[in-house]
Parts: structure tokens; C-alpha cells; sequence
């Protein structure tokens, strides 16, 4: 029978080199926090149960925690990870499990594969307390796994690492699966021996080794994944080697990334086979794109759902709108929230909608504003085109109807409705329905005046 795993995850850090009013682990990279970049490689080694360990600002980190299914334990001053464990201390008991696996949450590249191996070796070898290690080329900032003269091991920090070990590779990530009855053993017993005094968790690799109870080294197969963030510079570094491992799942899937040092692409972004990324192309939050499509230089895509074959061209934003199959778009069109053109549409430059359902094989090509609208199939909207949706308390909506006809230079003053079939005359400004196939115009008559010009200037150059 399996021994349950409660998973212990520090989250209570001050960030005082980070340099922000905001928690470091909530800070996203590719628009998922730190904090749930580490819960989701908890996850996937099973756990039982989670425990979140969150200082001052709790109550937006534990928010993100509960996302998960976490649960919380408070450390109101924070000093050090092994004082993290302390401020969960009844929890972990309250959990009953024989295990505590123990992740920071400052290290955002972790992968699952990395935390189930530990698990693994940790449960056959039965040892009281299995920690991961890693070798770096450069292990400068993380504190040393070292074994003493008498043969004990140790946890050196790194500050106080002495020349003949600064050279060593091995480093004591922080990563770690305790047995609960030897972690809860080991704790009162972690002095604050830093210079900050902080007590951390590392001090049971020398307690539980001189106690002569079992400590094993698992060498994590990933080195590459141990990035610790405690700088700026260490998010941007942490951030581009996350790039990099999304644009290889996005070729390994058959996606085209023309330039990926100028593209940016969230993690939860999803694009389907055969699709092209132009450079400079920024994709957000949970975007999804079909297969065959084609997103040219400067587009910019919020949470947007796009379909098959669709060409999204320069600089066009498409924001939490969709996109349905074999539509174009673009250049400098701008969808906003709640709009969706249906297959086939286009929409050409300069062409703004909001919350607008645009209807198969409609087509509105320049200049035109369209909100709040329900505009049916096969509608061609004129250049320069308003739909006048705002009286200064409310939204009103405007239906053009399949087949209608809208001129050049229109304003549709909603609440309007424009019938199947109809045409509106190019300059006019619409403020009755329109009926099906009927001709609307609505416009000043036009009048002249001849010789007028001439006779005002043989005046102006006498006066």
C-alpha cells in the first residue's frame, strides 16, 4: 500500500531583493504565476494534499493556492523555510501522512518528471529523508550539499561556503521528502544559525545525518530546471528559458514560429497544426488557434479564440472576441470583448467592433466603428461606417439584417434596425428602422449655386 504524500509548499517569502509591492511568487511568466507554475509540478506527483505556507500578503497568494485545491497554513513573520514548516506544523500532523515532499515556491521551472522521481526513490530506499540535488556550472547563490571530515553530511550556505568547497557543483535545492515523524523530530531542533538568524530547513540534512538516521542524494535528471528566482534579472532569465521550452512544444506539435527571440507566446496559449506566427506577434492568456492559420508581423491577441484558416494581419488586436473559420482580418483592425465574426467575414483596416456578432461573409473593409451590433449574412458596412451605440447612459443595439447594404459614411443611430435586403445611401444618418429591400436616405438635399465662387472672390479681392 502506497504511504501517503502531503505536499509542503513555502510561499511566505519577503522578496526584499525582488523589489515589489506585489508577492514575487504571484509575478507570471508566460502568463502563469510562479506560484502556480510550482503547484502544477506538485501536482503532478500526486500528492494527497497540499499545504501552502503564506506570510503578510496572504490573501492573494492563498487565492491562487485554493485554485488548486491547496490548502493554507499562515506564517505571519516570516524567518526561513524551516520556520515555514514550524507555522504548518499542526496541519502537516492534522494530514496523517507518512511523507512530507517539501518545494519552494520560487523555483518556476520545475517539471513534474523531477518530483515523481524523488518520490520514487524516496519511498523504495525508505530513507528519513531523501533531498534533490543538482550540479551546476554555476552554483554561485544556492548553498552547497557538502560531507564533512567526520563523514556527516551538511548544508553549507553559500555566503559562508569556505574557498576549498566553492568550487563544488552540488547544491542543496531546497527540494525535498522527509519522513513526517523525522521532520517533525528535526524542527526543534534548526537553530537560526544565519546571519538573519532565519532557520532553515536545510539544518535537518546535518541534524537527521549526525542522529545517524538515513539521508539520501537524489541528483535531479534536470538541472537546467533549477532557476531560483530572488532578482529581476533571475525572472528575465527564468522567463526566457520558459520561452524556450514552449515555442519546442509548439514546433514539436507543427506549429511555425518564423522568429522566436521576437515572438511572445503565454504557456496557456494552444495553436493547432500548420499554423504560421509571423515575428513580433504577441499571444496572451489562454488564446487557441486552429490549424492552417496565418498571424502576420505586430498582431496582438488577448485570450482570443480563433478558428481553421483564419489571417489575422499586422498589427491588429483581437481581445477576448472570436475569430470562426476562414476569416480575415486586418491591417490595424481591432476586435474587443464579446465580438465574433463568423466564418468567412472579413474585416479590413482600421475597423473597430465591440460585442458585435459579425455574420458569415459580411464584410466591413475601412474605417468603421461597429458596437454593440448583431449584423447578420453576406452585409457589406461602407467605409466609415458608425454605429452611434452610446446615448450617455446606455447601450444600444443596432441589426442589420442578411443581405442589407450599408453606404459609405453612415451613422446608425441605435436603437436601429436595418431590414433584409435594404440599402442605406452613403452619408446618411439613420434614425428609423429600415425596412426589408427598402432604400434609405437620410441626408441634407443637395443644392448649387452657379458662379457663386467666382463672384465671392472678384468681391474679396475689391474689399
Amino acid at each position: 500500500m502506497t504511504s501517503r504524500l502531503i505536499a509542503l509548499v513555502p510561499a511566505a517569502g519577503k522578496s526584499s531583493r525582488f523589489r515589489s509591492e506585489t508577492p514575487k511568487v504571484l509575478h507570471p511568466l508566460l502568463g502563469t504565476s510562479m506560484l502556480r507554475l510550482v503547484l502544477d509540478a506538485v501536482l503532478g506527483a500526486k500528492p494527497d494534499g497540499i499545504l501552502v505556507v503564506a506570510g503578510p500578503d496572504k490573501e492573494r497568494v492563498l487565492a491562487e493556492a485554493a485554485a488548486v485545491g491547496a490548502r493554507p497554513a499562515e506564517q505571519e513573520s516570516p524567518k526561513g523555510t524551516a520556520h515555514a514548516v514550524l507555522a504548518a506544523k499542526k496541519k502537516i500532523e492534522d494530514e496523517a501522512g507518512e511523507d512530507v515532499l517539501v518545494v519552494p515556491a520560487d523555483l518556476p521551472l520545475l517539471r513534474p518528471a523531477a518530483l515523481k522521481a524523488l518520490v520514487a526513490r524516496h519511498r523504495r530506499t525508505g530513507s528519513s529523508l531523501t533531498v534533490l540535488s543538482a550540479s551546476l556550472k554555476d552554483p554561485g547563490g544556492f548553498d552547497r550539499l557538502v560531507r564533512r571530515d567526520d563523514g556527516l553530511l551538511d548544508v553549507v550556505e553559500d555566503r559562508n561556503v569556505p574557498p576549498r568547497i566553492k568550487a563544488m557543483k552540488d547544491i542543496y535545492t531546497g527540494i525535498a521528502v522527509f519522513r513526517t515523524k523525522d521532520l517533525l523530530w528535526a524542527l526543534p531542533r534548526i537553530a537560526g544559525r544565519s546571519e538573519a538568524g532565519e532557520q532553515n530547513l536545510g539544518e535537518a540534512v546535518r541534524i537527521l545525518s549526525a542522529a545517524g538516521r538515513s539521508v539520501d542524494i537524489f541528483p535531479t535528471p534536470q538541472p537546467e530546471d533549477i532557476v531560483q528566482v530572488d532578482t529581476r534579472a533571475d525572472f528575465a532569465r527564468a522567463i526566457e528559458l520558459l520561452r524556450g521550452r514552449k515555442f519546442e512544444s509548439l514546433a514539436g506539435g507543427g506549429v511555425t514560429i518564423l522568429n522566436p527571440a521576437s515572438t511572445w507566446i503565454d504557456l496557456a496559449a494552444v495553436i493547432g497544426r500548420d499554423t504560421v506566427v509571423y515575428p513580433s506577434v504577441v499571444i496572451e492568456g489562454p488564446t487557441t488557434i486552429g490549424r492552417r492559420c496565418r498571424i502576420y508581423p505586430g498582431a496582438h491577441l488577448l485570450s482570443a479564440r480563433l478558428g481553421n484558416d483564419v489571417r489575422i494581419l499586422s498589427l491588429s488586436v483581437v481581445e477576448e472576441a472570436t475569430v470562426e473559420d476562414g476569416v480575415h482580418v486586418g491591417p490595424f483592425a481591432r476586435l474587443r470583448p464579446k465580438t465574433r465574426l463568423r466564418p468567412g467575414a472579413r474585416v479590413g483596416n482600421f475597423v473597430e467592433m465591440k460585442n458585435t456578432d459579425f455574420g458569415p461573409g459580411s464584410k466591413a473593409m475601412h474605417l468603421t466603428y461597429l458596437g454593440d451590433s448583431e449584423v447578420g449574412p453576406d452585409v457589406n458596412v461602407g467605409a466609415g461606417t458608425i454605429t452611434c451605440n452610446y446615448d450617455g447612459v446606455r447601450k444600444n443595439r443596432t441589426v442589420i439584417e442578411a443581405g442589407a447594404f450599408i453606404g459609405s459614411g453612415t451613422e446608425l443611430v441605435a436603437p436601429v434596425k436595418v431590414g433584409r435586403g435594404a440599402y442605406v445611401a452613403a452619408g446618411s444618418t439613420i434614425t428609423k428602422d429600415v425596412g426589408p429591400d427598402a432604400l434609405a436616405v437620410a441626408r441634407a438635399r443637395q443644392f448649387e449655386k452657379p458662379g457663386w465662387a467666382k463672384s465671392r472672390r472678384e468681391k474679396l479681392r475689391k474689399g
